[in-house]
C-alpha cells in the first residue's frame, strides 16, 4: 500500500475545506497512509469577475485532471456539480462520500424570505440555472450576476446594494454554519444542480490501489443518487453553465428522481418526475429525459 497520497484541489475556503474533510476520512479508515494537500488554480479561479458562459465544461476541473493524468497527484477532490459529466480519458469518479445539504439557499439582507422581497429586489448568482428558477418565481426581480467564492459572494451582500444572494445549502453549512440562511428552497421549487451538496474523488482508472481504498469512505445511496442525477444532466448535453436540474433521493430501494429545465428568462420551466427501481436508474433517467424532450426541453436549451 501506498505510503503517502497527494490530493488535489482548488485552492479556495471551501474546497479546501472539502480536501482536509476528504484527508480526515482516508486518515481514520488508514492511519499510517501519510495525506498532502496540493493547490492547483483553475481557469475558474483566474476569472473571478467576469462571466464563465462560453469557456465550455471544465472550468473549474481541468487543470486538477491535467495533474492526475501525469500522476503529480493521486487523487482530485471537487464539488460534483462542478465536474463534467465526461471525464477525460483515463479518470473516474472513484468516490462519493455522502452529502451534505443539496438545496439552494437565500441570505437576504433584510432577513425576509423570497415571496417578501420588495419588488425589484436585486438578487445576486451567476449560476443560469438559479437565475432562471428565480425569474420563475419572480418575475420582477433583478438578477445581478455575482461570481467568486463564498465569502466573496457574501461580502458583495454587504458591501453592494443587493438585497439578498442564492447559494448553495451545502458550502454555507460547511464553512460557516446555517445560521445566516434566510430560506431554505424546497428541491420541487427551485432543483438542485445536478450533484449538489456532494464531493467528486477523481482518480485514474488503471490506480487500482487508490480505487480500492477509496471505496472504503464511498456512500453507496448518494453514489447511486448522484449517478442518476448526472446521467439525467449527460443526456441533455448540459453542465453547470446551463440552466438545468436535477435531484433524485433513494427511499426503500425506490429511487425518486425529477428533472427540470429552464428558458434563460424563466417564462417556462418544464420539471418532470418520476420513481422506479434502484437497480434501473440509468433507465430512469432516461425517461425523465425523454418526459422533459416531449414537453419541449430541447427548445429551451437551444
Amino acid at each position: 500500500m501506498k505510503q503517502t497520497i497527494t490530493i488535489g484541489t482548488r485552492g479556495s475556503q471551501l474546497a479546501l475545506w472539502q480536501a482536509e474533510y476528504v484527508k480526515k476520512r482516508i486518515n481514520r479508515q488508514f492511519p499510517d497512509i501519510g495525506v498532502t494537500l496540493q493547490i492547483i488554480q483553475t481557469t475558474g479561479d483566474k476569472i473571478q469577475e467576469s462571466s464563465l458562459a462560453g469557456l465550455g465544461k471544465g472550468v473549474f476541473t481541468k487543470e486538477i485532471e491535467i495533474a492526475l493524468l501525469d500522476a503529480s497527484i493521486d487523487l482530485a477532490v471537487h464539488s460534483m456539480k462542478d465536474l463534467p459529466t465526461d471525464l477525460p480519458d483515463g479518470l473516474c469518479i472513484a468516490a462519493i462520500p455522502a452529502r451534505e445539504d443539496p438545496r439552494d439557499v437565500l441570505v437576504s439582507q433584510s432577513g425576509l424570505g423570497l415571496d417578501n422581497l420588495p419588488k425589484r429586489a436585486k438578487i445576486g448568482t451567476a449560476s443560469p440555472r438559479r437565475k432562471s428558477q428565480l425569474l420563475h418565481l419572480r418575475p420582477d426581480l433583478q438578477v445581478v450576476n455575482v461570481r467568486g467564492n463564498l465569502d466573496t459572494r457574501l461580502r458583495k451582500l454587504h458591501e453592494t446594494e443587493l438585497d439578498g444572494v442564492i447559494l448553495a445549502a451545502a458550502g454555507i453549512k460547511r464553512l460557516i454554519g446555517g445560521d445566516i440562511i434566510t430560506e431554505y428552497f424546497e428541491t420541487s421549487r427551485m432543483v438542485p444542480a445536478a450533484g449538489q451538496g456532494a464531493l467528486g474523488i477523481e482518480a485514474r482508472e488503471d490506480d487500482l490501489e487508490i480505487k480500492a481504498l477509496l471505496t472504503a469512505i464511498n456512500d453507496n445511496q448518494c453514489e447511486i443518487e448522484v449517478f442518476a442525477e448526472r446521467a439525467v444532466l449527460r443526456e441533455l448535453g448540459g453542465g453547470c453553465q446551463v440552466p438545468i436540474g436535477a435531484f433524485s433521493e433513494l427511499k426503500d430501494d425506490r429511487l425518486h428522481l425529477m428533472g427540470a429545465v429552464c428558458s434563460p428568462d424563466g417564462k417556462h420551466r418544464i420539471l418532470e418526475r418520476l420513481s422506479g427501481s434502484a437497480a434501473c436508474a440509468d433507465e430512469l433517467a432516461s425517461n425523465v429525459v425523454s418526459k422533459l424532450i416531449q414537453g419541449g426541453a430541447s427548445k429551451l436549451l437551444r
